[in-house]
């Protein structure tokens, strides 16, 4: 199969260009109309698939909840917003369930799903800050353990990625430094640690930050905190929620320019009300409700516990609200993520040998097509 349009994202710029998709790979990249096209999109954009390496939940279906049926709900159900990869999160809880959420997602991924391609877990908590947790349960966060995480990587059979902890609960780094043996990307998040002890955490191989700006100390001119790390280490990736509720928009410009093309990570960490209308929910026990403005809170306060956005709105929020350059915005949401996780070989890239794994947007963002390798599955 052969498709082409006049805007196809490749090294950072739109060029008129073609591709060639056999089975599931990229197999060709030829000039426009170089040969026989089977799908001209004009002057649509068509860039990589996107990959969300933050995501609880969606459409009533929770990674923690151990469903078989529903994840594969979220998987077919991604993909009408262009997300072609993710990493399934957890959320701080006891024992038992996170264990039982590892093993279903490893069982899911195993089984041939038509829809976005789970290529990890992102295990979020359970060693967290107590001032910092947000909306996870706190009678459930714990001190790091290497032993006790060591279970978690049985369960998960390898799949764990990427696991958001407090460094500074962590005694000499070492559950950090584990990580780092094993090529897990330890994410600072939900902390209380101050900027001196981000720097040591990232000397002892930590390097991503969780959410940035929600769940860890801010910026102040006496006390730079992990919100002033992630600006000032531009080589540690940063997460950021962009649907303008979590951080206003000259705050994620800010950040996305301080950290350069390379190291802005656009995630959703959306909940299983993603694609609920607003009303009052229940998330693990607790009460939740989602206003007006799409962001789900807890019942009754104004505390954010997570949000309801769409990838390629996200994309397009950089791009129109946060005014970064739109190859700041896709590298968020394609190659960055890529990296992260280490799947940049394969993901992330339009490019001869990459999956094909890509996406086709209208001039508002709206998704016209999405690919998942090589695959049509989803078109408007």
């Amino acid at each position: 199969m052969i498709i082409q349009s006049k805007r196809v994202y490749l090294h950072g710029h739109f060029i008129a260009a073609q591709i060639e998709i056999t089975d599931d790979k990229i197999t060709g990249i030829f000039p426009y109309n170089h040969k026989g096209v089977d799908v001209d999109y004009d002057e649509k954009r068509i860039v990589p698939g996107f990959i969300d390496v933050h995501i609880h939940g969606a459409y009533g279906v929770d990674t923690n909840d151990a469903d078989e049926a529903g994840l594969k709900k979220v998987m077919q159900g991604l993909v009408s917003e262009g997300v072609t990869s993710f990493l399934p999160t957890t959320v701080t809880q006891s024992k038992e369930v996170l264990l039982a959420a590892l093993k279903n997602v490893v069982k899911v991924k195993k089984q041939k799903v038509d829809g976005t391609q789970i290529l990890g877990i992102h295990f979020e908590g359970p060693y967290l800050d107590m001032d910092y947790k947000g909306a996870q349960p706190g009678q459930y966060i714990v001190k790091p353990s290497v032993a006790e995480f060591k279970e978690y990587e049985a369960a998960a059979e390898g799949l764990i990625k990427i696991i958001t902890i407090a460094p500074e609960k962590d005694d000499d780094f070492a559950l950090v430094k584990y990580l780092a043996s094993k090529n897990i990307v330890a994410s600072i998040g939900h902390s209380a640690a101050t900027y001196d002890e981000v720097v040591m955490a990232v000397a002892n191989g930590a390097r991503s930050m969780t959410h940035v700006f929600n769940g860890m100390t801010g910026i102040h001119h006496r006390n730079y905190g992990i919100a002033g790390a992630a600006h000032r280490l531009a080589g540690v990736y940063g997460e950021i929620i962009a649907d303008g509720n979590h951080v206003i928009w000259p705050v994620i410009h800010d950040l996305m320019m301080a950290k350069g093309k390379f190291h802005n990570v656009l995630i959703t960490d959306a909940l299983n009300v993603k694609g609920s209308p607003m009303g009052e929910y229940n998330l693990g026990g607790q009460a939740i409700e989602v206003k007006a403005n799409g962001s789900a809170y807890i019942k009754g306060t104004d505390r954010l516990s997570g949000s309801t956005l769409n990838t390629n709105k996200g994309v397009r929020n950089l791009v129109e609200y946060a005014q970064v350059p739109i190859e700041y915005a896709i590298n968020a949401a394609t190659i960055n993520p890529a990296t992260l996780i280490g799947v940049d070989d394969v993901k992330g890239k339009l490019q001869v040998g990459y999956d094909a794994d890509i996406v086709v947007l209208e001039d508002d963002y709206d998704v016209n097509t999405t690919y998942v390798l090589g695959k049509v599955l989803y078109t408007k």
